[in-house]
């Protein structure tokens, strides 16, 4: 399924999606400048490898600091390739918008990181014993889409759907979408918990903690739709 377009109207600009969008792409950019080896290096550094802090003497012989939490935030802007980032990206610019309107700048910002980094704890608890390296911003953008059907839980999305060579475009509403793609990764995520030291290439359950975030944290970070408030009865 390929979310192609909403019906939740945007009214202006938002800088803050903008913005990391800029930062993803310049940052992928970086990494496809980078040989195998140095961006190897990279991702090991700066990409989340749970069992840098589940084994801290493991992370110390092969020259890791079990101290150094800051891959938990700097691997949601790290991507393995084009299709990774394009996915992301395209979600993030088509949810994230509405998202960042009701949100504003300063919050939609914390939200989107706090989101990265709980999705990344979601990721490491289950996948403790993992040496491969985890990167991508979907935990963070699964954050946004819980966001979105919690603000406009009315709102429809046009899906992209390919059969063999025939596309099916089909308008259904934002909540049954989520739905389905959230049943997705619970079904692949429930099967990586019975084998979780051979798990970590997706991160399902950053995708699971993420979008648990993003419906739990927008009740706090989202201002009350003034149409909202409008339509109250007088105390």
């Amino acid at each position: 399924m390929i979310p192609i377009r909403t019906d939740v109207q945007v009214y202006r600009r938002q800088p803050v999606v903008l913005m990391l969008l800029g930062v993803n792409i310049l940052v992928f950019v970086y990494q496809a400048t980078l040989g195998p080896r140095e961006g190897f290096l990279l991702a090991v550094e700066w990409a989340l490898v749970p069992r840098r802090y589940a084994d801290p003497f493991w992370a110390v012989r092969v020259g890791l600091d079990p101290n150094d939490y800051r891959p938990l935030l700097t691997n949601i802007f790290l991507h393995g390739g084009w299709l990774h980032l394009i996915a992301n990206m395209w979600t993030l610019w088509l949810f994230g918008r509405a998202v960042e309107e009701r949100m504003g700048q300063l919050r939609f910002a914390l939200f989107y990181l706090l989101s990265g980094v709980l999705a990344s704890w979601a990721h490491m608890a289950v996948y403790a014993g993992s040496q491969v390296p985890a990167l991508g911003a979907s935990g963070a953008i699964a954050a946004v889409l819980g966001a979105h059907i919690t603000l406009h839980p009315k709102s429809r999305v046009l899906l992209l759907i390919p059969i063999i060579i025939i596309p099916l475009i089909l308008p259904v509403s934002t909540w049954a979408y989520a739905g389905v793609w959230f049943a997705l990764q619970l079904l692949q995520g429930a099967g990586d918990l019975f084998t979780p030291d051979m798990g970590g290439g997706i991160a399902w359950w950053a995708h699971i903690g993420g979008f648990v975030a993003g419906l739990g944290l927008v009740r706090f970070l989202a201002p009350p739709d003034p149409r909202d408030l409008w339509r109250q009865p007088p105390i």
